[in-house]
């Protein structure tokens, strides 16, 4: 498997989080790469998400949002998928991959379970009424994929 280095980037551009991960398998239009959380334990949404969950992601270059599916490190049982409206990925590099958060997020438990998170940045941002839009679509596409 081929590393990876995933940039979140705000509005602005800016990198917020930065982490690698292994590429997993290439499609015409999507990526799929596995991570482990680097992050300290802490409770979510009825989960304990563990230091090295398993995390993989699905990056797509034509769509407006990325799915985390996030398992267990312990037994490698499925908690949940953690759902990011964002732009569409941008491959930098063969290495680099980067996408624009647009604060929104979807969470959906392992028993179908949807909860949307975040609205009130989402409302907060200075979007235009074309990504304001866009977003919103992803959200809607995503309800409907996991039901």
């Amino acid at each position: 498997m081929t590393p990876i280095t995933v940039i979140k980037r705000n509005l602005r551009g800016e990198e917020t989080w930065r982490y690698t991960g292994l590429i997993l398998r290439r499609e015409p239009d999507a990526l799929i790469l596995e991570a482990r959380f680097n992050r300290p334990d802490m409770p979510f949404q009825g989960i304990l998400l563990k230091e090295n969950d398993r995390f993989v992601e699905t990056y797509f270059t034509d769509r407006w949002y990325n799915v985390y599916e996030i398992h267990d490190r312990d037994d490698d049982r499925i908690k949940g998928w953690y759902c990011n409206i964002s732009r569409p990925a941008i491959l930098e590099a063969d290495d680099r991959l980067s996408y624009v958060d647009l604060a929104l997020d979807l969470w959906v438990t392992s028993d179908g379970e949807q909860v949307v998170l975040d609205e009130d940045e989402f409302a907060a941002l200075d979007l235009d009424a074309d990504t304001r839009s866009r977003a919103q679509k992803a959200l809607e596409e995503l309800r409907l994929r996991f039901r």
